[in-house]
């Protein structure tokens, strides 16, 4: 309980300090005050409640807020990464017109006799006090009113800023939503591995995570992927992770498809975070029903070509603390086997691979960072992850990331496009 009210407080307060920035910036320095500045702030209001309002409405089954609110959620994360680009070019521009301005003023023009006034009565007075400090006396040079002082100019270049911005914006949310909700592209990557029989080489491993079947997909999302994954003819099928966002009361048709997946030697399955949102033991419970093997901290043989090679699953870091169910135990999936076969071990997240790594694993199929999902996120999550999309190495152990074939939170993606990947083993 406290957990998730943490959580809603901290959203509310980041959510709230952008839309504090866009307003300034959008509603704002684009309006003079009267009617317009105050409908835009009213929507500024109503855009940033609708941010956590959909964030905790669609956990309590008010799936009607998910298209307005992660539509506005991805648009707004856009607006925020375009309007701060651009403080720099617009102070940039202000400074490079305010000295234009001044350079043009003309020079002040002396009028009168360029002789002084004879003495008199009047010297001996005070001085005028505006012909010594600048004061009234002397009013401005012509032209000498720099940008930040001129409100027709200050208003065109933020309205400017604002129209670039927000057309900028939409086209990339729009088309980050056409790409998101298009079919999954369908990559292949051979990936050598040194411990690999001559035998088994070319063995097919079809490996696609983060479905994210939820209330933006349903079950035609499901099933494009199960037509996408047979079309491949796998000897394994590999699902790393974050299958759902829901319970099965919510989604069990959704994703009853998977049922229909076909390999040669079995389908696979291992927790990712999101499962564990979303009731993991019920859904472990289903997807063995519907045909997949539940890989939790396990490991099988997988006997082909006339050779054998280890398959293990862990389940997801995230299970570590939630108390309903085992913590990822590498032990308990990679010690004591035969050192001399080569492993191949599911685990949702790329992280999993440093203490993967210690058990000598050939490699990793991994999911979780969506390849970044929204550019420039991508930089972000290499903050956390050692790979965020492709194959990589940590300490050893090659590490490949798909970017999953959903999405999650906004139906957007642009940079990284849903993908189910065909992972060729070739023997070294």
């Amino acid at each position: 309980m406290f957990a998730v009210v943490g959580f809603v407080t901290t959203l509310a307060l980041i959510t709230g300090l952008i839309h504090l920035y866009l307003w300034k910036r959008l509603v704002r320095d684009t309006t003079t005050a009267g009617r317009w500045r105050r409908i835009g702030t009213v929507t500024a209001v109503v855009l940033a409640l609708l941010v956590p309002a959909t964030m905790v409405g669609t956990r309590a089954g008010m799936y009607w807020l998910a298209w307005p609110g992660y539509l506005w959620l991805a648009l707004m994360f856009y607006l925020l990464v375009l309007l701060v680009a651009l403080e720099i070019p617009m102070l940039v521009t202000r400074l490079v017109l305010r000295r234009r301005t001044v350079v043009a003023a003309p020079e002040p023009v002396l009028v009168g006799p360029a002789s002084p006034p004879a003495p008199g009565p009047s010297t001996t007075g005070p001085a005028d006090p505006g012909a010594t400090t600048g004061g009234p006396a002397d009013p401005p040079a012509a032209g000498a009113v720099g940008p930040d002082h001129d409100p027709g100019r200050r208003l065109l270049l933020a309205r400017g800023a604002a129209i670039f911005a927000g057309l900028t914006a939409t086209g990339l949310v729009g088309y980050g939503v056409r790409t998101a909700m298009g079919p999954p592209q369908l990559d292949r990557v051979q990936i050598p591995l040194a411990k690999l029989p001559r035998s088994m080489d070319g063995l097919r491993i079809a490996t696609v995570s983060d479905i994210h079947i939820g209330p933006l997909t349903g079950r035609a999302h499901t099933e494009r992927i199960v037509a996408a994954i047979n079309r491949l003819d796998a000897d394994i099928v590999a699902v790393v992770g974050d299958l759902v966002d829901g319970t099965v009361a919510e989604l069990g048709d959704a994703a009853a498809p998977l049922r229909g997946l076909r390999s040669r030697h079995g389908s696979y399955f291992v927790t990712g975070n999101h499962e564990y949102y979303s009731g993991v033991e019920e859904w472990v419970a289903e997807v063995d029903r519907l045909g997949l093997r539940v890989l939790q901290n396990k490991r099988l043989e997988i006997a082909a070509r006339g050779g054998v090679l280890d398959l293990a699953g862990v389940n997801d870091v995230s299970a570590a603390g939630t108390g309903v169910s085992a913590p990822a135990d590498y032990a308990a999936a990679l010690g004591d086997r035969d050192p001399s076969r080569p492993v191949v071990l599911l685990a949702h997240q790329p992280v999993a691979a440093v203490e993967a790594a210690k058990y000598g694993v050939d490699l990793q199929l991994s999911g979780h960072t969506h390849g970044g999902q929204i550019v420039p996120f991508n930089l972000l999550v290499k903050l956390e992850q050692p790979v965020v999309s492709g194959l990589g190495e940590v300490d050893g152990t090659k590490v490949y990331v798909t970017n999953g074939a959903g999405f999650w939170g906004p139906p957007v993606r642009v940079g990284a496009e849903p993908q189910i990947t065909l992972v060729e083993l070739r023997s070294a």
